[in-house]
């Protein structure tokens, strides 16, 4: 049975079916947005879409090599449907696949969106040039754009964008792929383009989005405005974050204490993150 919603947060739970059915649709290995859409589904007490959603997350496991994890959803579809033949049929072709796997191989396991694949791994000494007292990213991001030869050394130089932990910020800090753009070395949208590739990580606008921004002042001003983070939406126990930068794990490491549960990173364009923070935190 449906929960009683206010209008405005009824309203909110089809705002994000809306949004997270485009991304999921351009997207569909994005299980992290499909977590979100089968939690808005099953709070309107849409339980056709909730299963649906249900096989769609299933099958981004299966395409991810999680095998387990697929496993672990389709069981829980056959608790409330146990002759669901879908359900059934792909279980079967789970148990083949893991018959040939277990001949020599074995199922592979999700990017971590801070882990470095094997290709962005820094080949020569300039990757350890000027690194932080903390991981903000630099590194992994120098793999990125200097190593995959989308901008020059000294480029990246001038616009990374150097941590100052000993002053508490009074403006959200310029991502680097923003001032790249105000630079005129490279738009905001290449960028986003070479990141999402790189970082396995999902693209989302806020243009449209009704952000949290209760939300949002409750984790603490310095973090937001020191890394351009932006948690903009909690579901259930999960909390939405935007970022320009993927790679930042010292951001990750201060939200998470903040957030008391799971983070669900999203990248989003510069100018929109910095435009509600400075909003929000009136700066």
């Amino acid at each position: 049975m449906a929960a009683t919603f206010t209008p405005n947060e009824e309203a909110q739970l089809h705002q994000t079916i809306e949004m997270f059915e485009v991304i999921t649709q351009s997207q569909p290995q994005d299980y992290q947005s499909l977590e979100i859409l089968k939690e808005a589904y099953f709070k309107l007490g849409r339980e056709t879409e909730v299963i649906k959603t249900s096989k769609r997350i299933a099958e981004a496991y299966v395409h991810m090599g999680q095998l387990s994890s697929a496993i672990l959803e389709y069981e829980s579809i056959l608790q409330s449907f146990p002759g669901d033949p879908d359900v059934q049929k792909a279980l079967q072709e789970i148990e083949s696949k893991a018959n040939k796997l277990a001949d020599g191989g074995r199922g592979g396991e999700p990017a971590e969106i801070y882990k470095a694949p094997e290709a962005l791994k820094p080949g020569d000494g300039s990757a350890q040039k000027k690194t932080p007292s903390v991981d903000d990213g630099r590194q992994l991001m120098r793999s990125v754009f200097v190593s995959g030869k989308v901008i020059s050394d000294h480029d990246f130089d001038m616009c990374w964008p150097e941590p100052n932990l000993s002053e508490t910020p009074r403006q959200p800090r310029d991502p680097f792929i923003h001032l790249l753009s105000e630079q005129g070395i490279l738009p905001v949208e290449t960028s986003l383009k070479v990141l999402c590739a790189k970082a396995r990580m999902a693209f989302l606008s806020l243009e449209k989005y009704d952000v949290d921004v209760e939300l949002i002042r409750s984790f603490p001003r310095d973090v937001c405005l020191r890394w351009c983070v932006l948690p903009f939406d909690r579901m259930s126990k999960s909390t939405l974050v935007a970022t320009a930068n993927p790679f930042n794990k010292q951001a990750a490491v201060e939200l998470e204490k903040a957030a008391g549960g799971r983070l669900l990173w999203y990248l989003v364009p510069p100018f929109e993150i910095l435009k509600i923070l400075r909003k929000t935190f009136r700066t």
